[in-house]
């Protein structure tokens, strides 16, 4: 029996001793064929700046992740890709490609992100990207391409993000995007090129999501008036690639390269345009109105019968049936689009995209939704208290002006009116009135003769003037007997010789 046991105990020892295929002692199959140099980790493969003038000739098959930047590649053989079915980014930037070709990219259905930046490409074919149905960003950037077919993207159907700045592109088709959808694409980069024809009024048709990741700047654009009443609204709107790259934005004056000018800082140029041609270039989007809590429809009104609708909410999120993710917005049927709650984030520029074969071309509708708090409702008129309030009011003021005495300081009147009822005289005459108011009109003594003295014991108003002065007109005499609250029962006298002309002159208190 020990020679049973002897070959088992060997056999245990080797396997938990040296491990299994699956343990530590022995790299994942994936690893196992990790070119010369290279960094393999996982699904990622990154042979970077080794200097490889052709791709390695066995690649895992395993890799996710695969890059080949800063490197001399010249050519890529078509159908590379076959080994990497789970291939989901690649990077080609910095090498020596100057060309592509047909069926390079034919094995890459899974592609996501492709980098061709930093390259010697000239021109873009028909057929040079096939096979990249599923690419949702290119990179193209600081290459030497000129031309670009007509036709170039037209298979990339879920491409979001494309960049073709610094290169040497002199006109671009804003009409068919050169093949491009504007379903999902979001920015579109087309900085520092040579582009000087812009067909203004394809431009102004694109949807406002393209608008806001449209980057035309560093480029020789023509001093155009409809331009630049375009680019003006598009700066007001804030629109972020107009926004972010104001003083970048640049158009020649004379055609010359040296007569550049900023749009957005000399003015002066633009001071003849007339906005008139101006203002049916773009069409305005429909202005609407909603309230925190309530519901909101939106209808996709094109001029004919659209076969597919497509919407795109603020937040650059493209909505199909059902609706949005987080379940707030629903796409109905009909290709309207119903929002039960709005709420806050539905604010901003829901964009409708509508295709069929009766209409000329991709028509876009745009809506601009504001959102607002409801306004609290007033409180109800409780006529009963304000009618109690009021009695209470009016008997508390009226218990105040039977019983409450006037203070002396608050009011004078009712003081002035007391001294009134305190002091009176009587209103005749007396003789010794009479007599002394007479004396003081017939004094033939002037008032400022030193003999002549006022009485400090009376009330005397006027004193007599001198018989020149006074030139028949009513001498007013008082004495010290009088009514001061009854002025009307003053004695008049009437001075000597020109008693007939105080009926013409009237009264006159001197």
């Amino acid at each position: 029996m020990a020679w049973v046991a002897l070959p088992g105990a060997l056999l245990c020892v080797l396997r938990f001793g040296l491990g299994t295929p699956d343990s530590e002692g022995f790299p994942p199959p994936a690893l196992r064929h990790c070119p010369y140099k290279c960094v393999c980790a996982a699904n990622l493969l990154s042979c970077a700046g080794l200097g490889l003038q052709d791709v390695p000739a066995t690649v895992p098959s395993a890799a996710e992740d695969l890059d080949l930047s800063h490197n001399a590649l010249r050519r890529l053989r078509p159908g590379w890709l076959a080994p990497l079915a789970r291939l989901r980014a690649l990077h080609l930037s910095h090498n020596e490609l100057d060309a592509l070709g047909r069926g390079i990219f034919s094995n890459a259905s899974r592609l996501r992100l492709l980098d061709l930046s930093a390259n010697a490409l000239r021109a873009l074919g028909r057929h040079d990207l096939d096979g990249l149905e599923a690419l949702e960003t290119l990179l193209l950037f600081n290459n030497r391409l000129a031309h670009l077919d007509a036709h170039a993207f037209h298979g990339l159907r879920a491409l979001g993000r494309l960049y073709l700045g610094y290169n040497k592109l002199s006109s671009f088709s804003f009409k068919h995007l050169h093949g491009l959808g504007t379903t999902h694409l979001r920015t579109l980069d087309l900085s520092s090129n040579q582009l000087g024809l812009v067909a203004i009024p394809e431009l102004a048709a694109l949807p406002a999501f393209l608008k806001n990741g449209l980057y035309l700047h560093n480029n020789p654009l023509p001093c155009d008036c409809r331009l630049y009443h375009l680019l003006q609204r598009w700066h007001q709107r804030g629109l972020r690639a107009v926004r972010d790259f104001a003083r970048e934005y640049t158009c020649l004056a004379f055609k010359v390269p040296a007569s550049g000018v900023r749009f957005f800082e000399h003015s002066r140029i633009f001071e003849n345009c007339s906005a008139a041609p101006a203002v049916g270039l773009e069409q305005p989007e429909e202005q609407l109105h909603a309230q925190v809590g309530g519901s909101l429809r939106l209808y996709c009104n094109t001029s004919a019968p659209a076969v597919s609708i497509t919407w795109v909410s603020p937040q650059h999120e493209l909505l199909l049936a059902p609706g949005s993710h987080d379940g707030s917005i629903a796409v109905l049927a009909d290709g309207s689009l119903a929002i039960r709650t709005v709420q806050q984030q539905h604010a901003g520029i829901f964009v409708c995209l509508a295709t069929g074969p009766h209409l000329h071309h991709n028509q876009t509708l745009e809506y601009n939704v504001s959102v607002h708090f409801p306004h609290p409702e007033p409180e109800a008129f409780n006529t009963g208290f304000t009618t109690l309030l009021g009695c209470a009011v009016g008997l508390v003021l009226v218990l105040l002006y039977l019983f409450a005495p006037p203070c002396r300081g608050c009011c004078p009147c009712c003081c002035r009116r007391q001294l009134c009822r305190g002091r009176r005289w009587p209103r005749a005459p007396s003789p010794l009135q009479e007599l002394s108011a007479q004396s003081s009109v017939l004094s033939t003594t002037p008032p400022d003769a030193p003999s002549r003295k006022a009485s400090v014991h009376k009330h005397v108003v006027f004193l007599e003037p001198s018989r020149r002065g006074l030139n028949g007109r009513v001498q007013l005499a008082v004495a010290e007997d009088f009514d001061l609250c009854n002025l009307s029962a003053l004695p008049l006298k009437a001075g000597p010789g020109s008693a007939s002309s105080t009926g013409s002159e009237g009264l006159v208190m001197t």
